[in-house]
């Protein structure tokens, strides 16, 4: 079984490409002011305008009852220990002193793709607070929601390509380029033909948001994409689905899932 080929990217594929960057450097970012105890002290015009739906939907709470409010709080549920975790974060080789540098992630809130980082700020007195500085790429990364006549909520927004952070940027990794994704604690690694990246999107997250045509979640720690399966191997009661990584990486198969990989492969 071999790979299919990927078409090369369209015109307004490369005109995505060609002007993320800009478009970045051009939005207006989301800064929220956080005391040592992680809570809010106060927002700029976007992040009130972000966080202040999602606070009442989460907490059926009115804007002007946020401040004071825990930020992790704020979030959706499924998102709470991620966020906790990374504001938790110390840089425990630094100097006591000197502020931690900034870490990153993204994170679903609720419905909306925010690449956000957040350094722990530091006063005469040590550590006084926190900043978070975040940017909404919703729109530079997955399709217009679709909402059907009867259905009270619209669909997750699907996805079309991954933001990560790299040296610093932030880079989008095409889902065409995606051989596999792979749960491993707060992270999930994306594997593509050459490299590995880490994102902050859960594979629960990321299940939602593709396309189970060709994206499917055959393990509870791996999701991969169908046009790269090699081989299908079966050893004694375990099934593995080998990928068309740099490593031709066997990825293990849930009996669950082994009848409905044979049925998109056209395995019998």
């Amino acid at each position: 079984m071999k790979p299919l080929e990927h078409a090369p990217p369209s015109a307004s594929e490369r005109l995505r490409n060609e002007t993320f960057q800009h478009k970045l450097e051009q939005f207006n970012p989301g800064m929220v002011w956080l005391d040592a105890q992680g809570r809010v002290t106060a927002f700029n015009d976007v992040a009130l305008q972000i966080l202040g739906p999602a606070g009442e939907q989460s907490l059926g709470v009115t804007q002007d009852k946020l401040f004071g409010i825990d930020v992790v709080q704020l979030h959706p549920e499924k998102s709470r220990d991620k966020l906790r975790f990374l504001l938790q974060s110390r840089d425990s080789g630094g100097c006591p002193v000197k502020s931690p540098p900034p870490v990153a992630m993204m994170i679903n809130i609720p419905d909306r793709i925010l690449m956000l980082k957040v350094s722990r700020m530091t006063g005469a007195a040590g550590t006084c607070g926190t900043c978070m500085i975040f940017y909404d790429v919703t729109d530079l990364t997955t399709e217009p929601s679709e909402q059907h006549a009867g259905e009270h909520a619209a669909q997750p927004r699907r996805l079309f390509k991954i933001p990560v952070y790299r040296r610093n940027r932030v880079i989008l990794i095409d889902l065409k380029d995606i051989v596999r994704f792979q749960g491993d604690g707060h992270y999930t690694t994306i594997v593509t033909k050459d490299d590995h990246y880490l994102s902050n999107l859960s594979l629960a997250d990321l299940e939602l948001r593709l396309d189970n045509s060709i994206y499917l979640r055959v393990h509870r720690s791996h999701i991969v994409s169908l046009p790269y399966a090699v081989e299908l191997v079966k050893s004694d009661e375990s099934v593995n689905l080998v990928m068309d990584d740099a490593e031709q990486t066997p990825v293990p198969v849930s009996r669950s899932k082994t009848a409905q990989l044979k049925e998109l492969l056209g395995v019998v």
